[in-house]
């Protein structure tokens, strides 16, 4: 898929504050996190223009968290992490009514339960839970101990779960505003940060989404990334919708914007749902590798997987195809796994099982298992779906080809089979192991023309190239929000 020139002028994102929105963060993140981090530091870079991260989540540590993901590289100059409640905590939310008889107040005690969230010495949350583990109340502090705000979830029977009362308190730990929705709360918070000013919104985060969609400011334009397939299972394009997606997919035009990843995924939508004006091709991008890092010298056996080890990534399947692949010649090929996740210990018992040779090494999560890539031959992937795998390019970026399955979305739009990658039907050991044994099996001239072919696809999708794409949706994206705006309603 190659994406259209744009004059050079037209990199310049829109003037207004710009937001990256999330739910929370972990400290090992990749995927949906990686890319919203990388595509903000490409605003910063490329068009100066500063992002914040929005989370809504009671981690404690964010301001430590920040500190991490500085020194790291991963937040730069005119980044910033703003969370709700340390917003909460530093700024007055304006505005707004009380009402305790409709939504009563009832503070936690002030006791050590072994429920406490701290920074350092200061306790940020304390919890109620019911005995089945269900939240029905977290009071929410600031550090000085005041009471910030108490978020009651069993108002229409105590200890049952059923009813809302989200009270906001002063700093001084009295009410001052009420809410029967969570999301009210999360309003409140947009229009204060905000402040009828241009904004513009970018949500990655699936679970954050709905509550994103149902935010309309003429002020305001919001944009959802679609990180994965919208569908469940592999029948496209009349499948199932994701639950995790139904909100979102049912009301396709309550975004000013949804960003899919690929062009198949766009045509899938519109063949299942209808065209949508809001509906726009925005891959995710990366800073590349210098290009010579695409023919160097590598063992041409040497495989590499870089996910999580989940369900979704089958990383069984790419060590059994590795280990089944029987190269006429030459040696047999092994894998270096870089990743974490909950199938690590099935996948030991696999190499204690049947890896006698010590041909895969489990690396475990490393932040810089993509410098190896440069090293690797081939790059094996046998997700069950996907959105557009960001290793994928950065594989292909430095020669290291890849060998995937074509499933909903992503690979088909960036392999094609035995130019730049090989492109296999199905995630069958067996059928993988026979793509690794044809790259094994290949002279050297062809293998070398496949990586350049791999490394000119890559150049496709850098960081330049994506931020104009993105500059020129948003402001489609506005001129839009401007015309619904502008035609009366009916009724």
């Amino acid at each position: 898929m190659k994406l259209p020139f744009l004059r050079r002028s037209q990199s310049l994102l829109p003037e207004g504050r710009h937001f990256a929105v999330t739910w929370g963060l972990t400290d090992d993140f990749g995927g949906m996190t990686e890319a919203m981090f990388h595509r903000s530091r490409a605003f910063v870079r490329l068009a100066g223009t500063p992002v914040d991260i929005l989370t809504f989540d009671q981690r404690p540590d964010y301001p430590a968290l920040e500190e991490r993901l500085r020194s790291r590289g991963d937040l730069v100059d005119g980044m910033h992490l703003v969370n709700l409640y340390d917003w909460l905590r530093a700024n007055p939310l304006p505005g707004g009514s009380l009402d305790l008889d409709r939504y009563p107040f009832t503070p936690l005690p002030t006791v050590d339960d072994g429920t406490e969230r701290r920074r350092g010495e200061a306790v940020l949350s304390r919890e109620r839970r019911d005995d089945a583990g269900q939240v029905l109340q977290v009071d929410v502090y600031r550090t000085d101990g005041t009471l910030l705000l108490s978020d009651r979830r069993d108002t229409k029977e105590l200890g049952t779960k059923g009813g809302r009362s989200v009270v906001l308190c002063d700093d001084h730990g009295r009410p001052v505003r009420t809410w029967g929705r969570i999301w009210s709360l999360y309003r409140a918070w947009f229009d204060a940060i905000t402040a009828g000013a241009p904004a513009w919104m970018i949500v990655d985060s699936k679970t954050t989404a709905p509550f994103v969609l149902s935010y309309r400011k003429r002020n305001v334009v919001t944009a959802h990334v679609v990180h994965a397939s919208h569908l469940q299972g592999t029948e496209r394009p009349h499948g199932r919708l994701r639950e995790s997606r139904r909100a979102v997919f049912e009301a396709l035009d309550d975004f000013d914007l949804v960003a899919l990843l690929s062009e198949r995924q766009l045509a899938d939508v519109r063949t299942m749902l209808g065209d949508h004006a809001s509906l726009a091709v925005i891959p995710n991008s990366r800073d590349l590798v210098d290009k010579h890092v695409a023919q160097a010298a590598r063992p041409r056996h040497r495989g590499m997987f870089l996910g999580s080890l989940t369900a979704r990534k089958r990383p069984a399947n790419a060590i059994r195809a590795v280990l089944a692949a029987t190269p006429a010649v030459g040696t047999p090929p092994t894998l270096d796994v870089y990743g974490g996740g909950e199938l690590l210990g099935e996948l030991q018992a696999i190499l204690s099982a049947e890896d006698p040779e010590h041909r895969i090494v489990l690396h475990g999560y490393d932040r810089s298992a993509r410098e190896q890539l440069g090293s690797g031959s081939f790059l094996v992937m046998t997700s069950t779906s996907e959105g557009f795998p960001l290793v994928l390019v950065e594989a292909m970026a430095a020669g290291c080809l890849p060998i995937v399955v074509d499933v909903p979305y992503g690979p088909a739009d960036i392999v094609t089979d035995g130019r730049n990658g090989f492109l296999v039907p199905s995630a069958e050991p067996a059928v993988v192991a026979a793509a690794i044994e044809r790259l094994l099996a290949l002279p050297d001239h062809e293998v070398d023309a496949m990586r350049r072919h791999a490394r000119s696809t890559a150049e496709q999708y850098d960081d330049e190239a994506v931020t104009r794409r993105w500059a020129q949706e948003l402001r489609a994206a506005d001129r839009r929000k401007k015309r619904k705006a502008l035609v009366p309603r009916v009724g």
